[in-house]
């Protein structure tokens, strides 16, 4: 089994520096496979929390090299909840690479575990009579705080659905869950290892100094 690892965050900030540049990316120092992926950047300002700055991937499996140099552009550049990332905030970004592993159909919408399954629910909206479904990965509600219904509630609104959510709806849910690894890393901690592999650390024609 492919696990998330270094060399795949350092192919995805690489991708993201090649675009501000307009270049390509150097080739990935990984094993080619298909596994369902996830690409998250977080921004982390004045040593606080990180915040969520973009988080896109596919449940399906994708060839792994492509699937990270698209997705660690989509989440970036193309999350709907967020404006696009500049290159000036690089240096405060950190990015978290997860592979999918482990599907399993649950017996109901409680026959999962926080911080151990991501979930997928697929209910249909009883309001508009359309299949809506969303995700979130293993650490979400962990990092929340939230009980296994407050997850799930918050899922249904991630869908899309506006209605009332009552104990009958959350029953008629189709619950998947899955596992998966995940490998984060500082664009401080990305600039080391560039530096040490390749013997130069990245550059960016945007990012320019900033006088005060």
């Amino acid at each position: 089994m492919v696990s998330a690892n270094r060399e795949m965050v350092v192919f995805c900030f690489d991708t993201l520096v090649a675009h501000y540049n307009s270049e390509q990316a150097p080739p990935p120092a990984f094993d080619e496979g298909e596994h369902p992926l996830f690409v998250t950047w977080k921004k982390v300002v004045n040593g606080g929390e990180p915040r969520l700055r973009g988080c896109i991937g596919t449940l399906e499996a994708r060839a792994l090299i492509n699937g990270f140099r698209d997705y660690a552009l989509t989440s970036a550049l193309r999350d709907r909840r967020f404006p696009p990332i500049q290159a000036k905030e690089l240096p405060s970004l950190e990015c978290t690479v997860s592979i999918l592993t482990d599907y399993e159909t649950a017996l109901h919408y409680l026959d999962w575990e926080i911080g151990q399954h991501g979930i997928i629910i697929e209910f249909t909206d009883p309001d508009y009579n359309t299949r809506r479904n969303a995700t979130y990965l293993p650490e979400v509600a962990a990092h929340e705080g939230w009980t296994k219904t407050e997850t799930i509630d918050s899922l249904m609104r991630k869908a899309g659905y506006n209605g009332t959510i009552t104990e009958s709806l959350r029953k008629r849910v189709r619950l998947t869950r899955y596992q998966s690894t995940l490998f984060t890393m500082h664009y401080s901690e990305y600039v080391a290892y560039v530096k040490t592999t390749r013997g130069a650390p990245p550059s960016v024609g945007a990012v320019k100094p900033i006088n005060h």
